[in-house]
C-alpha cells in the first residue's frame, strides 16, 4: 500500500513538473497581453531632436501561430519603422531588433519579481555597428491600457548611451 501511494505520488509530481510554465514562458505570455495598438510620446536624455516629444505608434502582434510577439514602432516624421521580434529559444526569452542603424542586436529577457516588468539584456549583435546598436530594452506593465518601454542605444566612439522613454497608451 505504501508503494502505491509514494508510486502515486511520484506521477503526480512528474505530470505538475511536466506542466509548469518556465519563466521565460511567464515572461514571453506576459508581452503578449500587450499584443494591440498603442500611441504615446518619446523623452530623451539628453534630448535628441530628432524624436524628442514626437508622437509614436506601435503595433504588438502575435504571429507565427502564437510562437512571436512582433513590434513595429515609428515615430512622426522620421522614414524609419524598426521591427523588434520577442519568441522562446528553449528556456530563453529572446528578442531580436532590426534597428535602422542596420544591425540586429539580440537581447535575453526576465521578467521582475512582481510580474509587471520584463527587461531584455544585450547578448550579442550581428551587422553594421558604425552608427550604434540597442543595448537594452524594458517593457514595463502599467495596467490593460498603459505600458512603458524604455529602450537604450549605445553610441559609438565612447559617447554616453542614449536612454528613451516611451509612455504608451492602447488606442481603440
Amino acid at each position: 500500500m505504501k508503494s502505491r501511494i509514494a508510486l502515486s505520488v511520484l506521477f503526480v509530481l512528474i505530470a505538475a513538473t511536466a506542466f509548469a510554465q518556465s519563466d521565460a514562458q511567464k515572461s514571453f505570455d506576459k508581452l503578449k497581453t500587450l499584443a494591440g495598438s498603442w500611441e504615446g510620446h518619446v523623452t530623451t536624455v539628453p534630448p535628441q531632436a530628432d524624436v524628442e516629444g514626437k508622437l509614436v505608434q506601435v503595433s504588438l502582434r502575435a504571429t507565427s501561430m502564437g510562437n512571436a510577439l512582433m513590434h513595429e514602432m515609428t515615430i512622426a516624421g522620421r522614414p524609419d519603422d524598426p521591427i523588434t521580434m520577442l519568441y522562446l529559444d528553449a528556456d530563453r526569452l529572446l528578442l531580436t531588433h532590426y534597428c535602422d542603424a542596420g544591425n540586429r542586436p539580440r537581447m535575453v529577457g526576465k521578467m521582475s519579481p512582481d510580474g509587471k516588468r520584463v527587461e531584455f539584456d544585450f547578448l550579442d549583435v550581428a551587422g553594421n555597428l558604425q552608427y550604434g546598436h540597442m543595448q537594452h530594452a524594458v517593457f514595463t506593465i502599467i495596467d490593460g491600457n498603459h505600458h512603458t518601454e524604455d529602450w537604450t542605444f549605445m553610441v559609438p566612439g565612447g559617447e554616453p548611451p542614449v536612454p528613451a522613454h516611451f509612455d504608451l497608451q492602447r488606442t481603440k
